[in-house]
């Protein structure tokens, strides 16, 4: 993304002709790359996480009543995310968020708009893989946080 864009600034302020297609590249990489970020951030549990200040996280009764909390709002908005990647609103895979996409072409670069799409399902199925992974006991991050503290 940082070379496209250098690209892109080179191109206009010295040659006074950009490309066409950085912008779009550098848009696209924006969102590959916000999207993927925020996997690594809940991986390391870099996000806001929700009811920390509230819940201190240590193994207590209400520990489990902010993992469990924090959980049942993960999984509230990732998996209608993913549904509706798949299936339409009124059900049917022919009218979800990625067939509609597969139909639609950048326009500077001439690929099928999917390719991008595909970054929320992906993203959102790799926050589920971490979820799951939390849920079967990964304490990667906590030993992390206790050599900080």
């Amino acid at each position: 993304m940082f070379l496209v864009v250098m690209i892109q600034i080179v191109a206009r302020y010295i040659f006074s002709a950009p490309p066409i297609w950085t912008e779009d590249v550098a848009r696209y990489a924006m969102v590959w790359t916000g999207l993927l970020g925020a996997t690594l951030s809940f991986k390391t549990r870099s996000d806001a996480v929700l009811m920390d200040s509230v819940f201190p996280r240590r193994p207590s009764f209400l520990g489990l009543c902010a993992e469990a909390i924090q959980s049942a709002a993960i999984l509230t908005f990732v998996l209608p995310v993913i549904y509706f990647c798949f299936v339409g609103l009124r059900g049917g895979f022919a009218k979800g968020y990625l067939m509609r996409q597969s139909g639609l072409t950048a326009d500077t670069l001439g690929i099928p708009m999917v390719w991008i799409s595909v970054s929320v399902p992906l993203a959102m199925i790799i926050i589920l893989v971490h979820l799951a992974a939390r849920w079967a006991g990964d304490t990667t991050t906590d030993t992390q946080d206790a050599q900080l503290d």
